[in-house]
């Protein structure tokens, strides 16, 4: 047997079965009212059976007192209503006793069937009552053959139907506001769980946004400062011999300078304006609507940033430079010259100027090739060094991080390109990358 919403309780506060204290008191009070009902009227019921007054107030006493087990075990309380229906007796526990199996979570077929046996049991005492009434009555008025039925069945419908549908009802109310409950816990779950996801989201959306970053910073802080630094080697080495080519070097020093702090600015600014949360919002918790929009401004920024970056066009202005710094580099162009998506001039400009700032670094003075073929579905980009004469890279002291063919790798394999890189058989060095025109 189950009590009434058993299964239900969050905790046990109160005594025994009760999951609140007020129950159990709530309970108590009414086993006690009962008791006392039953133990009256068990009186009457003694006198008629021919038993001492005593015998029939303990057994009103211990058969209304089983109210108090109406929570957990509703089944025996009313079997002992019907039991005790014929000494006319437990009209309270009979009507509690129908309410709490109601609205328990018993199978339907075995309230029914308890229903059943209370309502017969109640219209049968009905009946023989008011037999016994209209007997003792009849001197004093006449009463139809309808009277006595019409009596019976309205008494036990009223004993019986009232409590029942009641319980039935708030039953059903109490599951509804359990399912909603439930429903609202899995919700919570669910809605807990999509923003730990989105936090995941957005963190690896931050790393990525940081490894770009970063991949822009090397190429332009790398590329520049060491076309910076092999001209002011020579700078150094021609200062006194040849002032004309001393002047010239300064001032593509210093143009070069300009250009690196241009494209330090731009970038800082697109860190700034990407700065969405305030230092004093930092550590909160993010809706995932800010996620989302926070997601797809880094990502319009990106684009814009690739759309305002270097294109195709400019690596020949790139070749010119690394000229200018003293490297031979011969450049030729296969195919159609024609306008790519902003990304991939931009991931292809990228490889060519870290491959020569490479060259500058490991190679200084070897001869560089520079290819770039326009394909149908494709651009290819070669930049391959002969083996160096001398050591020269050492001399100027160029630093190497270790991060350019990194990047490079992660720029092309980010668009679902290609890039192989590698010496020759020659002494060289070789750097290939394939992006996809779209």
């Amino acid at each position: 047997m189950t009590t009434t919403g058993e299964v239900h309780r969050a905790a046990a506060g109160g005594p025994w079965w009760w999951e609140r204290r007020r129950s159990a008191l709530f309970d108590g009070g009414l086993g006690v009212v009962s008791a006392a009902e039953c133990a009256v009227e068990g009186v009457s019921f003694a006198h008629k059976a021919g038993l001492p007054a005593a015998v029939g107030i303990v057994f009103g006493v211990l058969a209304g007192a089983t109210l108090v087990l109406r929570r957990r075990w509703p089944i025996a309380v009313v079997l002992v209503s019907v039991a005790i229906t014929p000494a006319q007796m437990g009209v309270l526990l009979t009507i509690v006793g129908l309410y709490s199996l109601a609205a328990s979570e018993m199978p339907r077929r075995i309230i029914g069937a308890l229903a059943a046996m209370s309502f017969a049991g109640t219209l049968i005492v009905a009946v023989v009552r008011a037999q016994q009434d209209a007997a003792h009555g009849v001197d004093a008025f006449q009463v139809g053959s309808w009277f006595i039925p019409f009596i019976a069945i309205t008494t036990a419908l009223g004993l019986t139907a009232p409590p029942l549908l009641l319980g039935m009802y708030v039953g059903a109310r109490r599951r509804l506001m359990e399912s909603l409950q439930e429903r609202n816990d899995s919700l919570e779950r669910e809605l807990l769980l999509l923003a730990e996801r989105a936090e995941e989201r957005a963190e690896w959306a931050r790393g990525e946004e940081r490894t770009r970053i970063a991949r822009e910073m090397h190429d332009v802080v790398a590329h520049r400062v060491s076309l910076m630094v092999v001209h002011a080697a020579a700078l150094q080495a021609v200062a006194r011999k040849d002032p004309e080519k001393a002047v010239k070097n300064a001032a593509l020093v210093g143009d070069m300078g300009r250009q690196a702090l241009t494209e330090l600015r731009e970038m800082l600014g697109v860190l700034r304006a990407g700065e969405a949360v305030p230092e004093r919002e930092r550590g909160r918790a993010v809706p995932l609507e800010a996620v989302g929009v926070a997601a797809a401004a880094a990502a319009s920024r990106a684009e814009e940033e690739a759309e305002n970056g270097p294109c195709l066009a400019e690596v020949e202005e790139l070749v010119g430079q690394s000229r200018a710094a003293g490297m031979v580099v011969e450049m030729t162009v296969e195919g159609d010259v024609r306008v790519y998506a902003a990304t991939v001039e931009q991931t292809a400009y990228r490889v060519v100027q870290e491959a020569l700032t490479n060259v500058h670094k490991h190679a200084a003075g070897a001869k560089t090739y520079v290819r770039l073929a326009h394909r149908g579905a494709e651009i290819a980009m070669q930049v391959e060094n002969e083996s160096p004469p001398v050591a020269a890279g050492a001399s100027v002291g160029l630093p190497s991080g270790g991060n350019g063919l990194i990047g490079m790798k992660e720029r092309v394999a980010g668009l679902g390109g290609v890039f192989v890189s590698g010496p020759t058989d020659a002494g060289g060095f070789r750097v290939s990358a394939v992006l996809p025109a779209g």
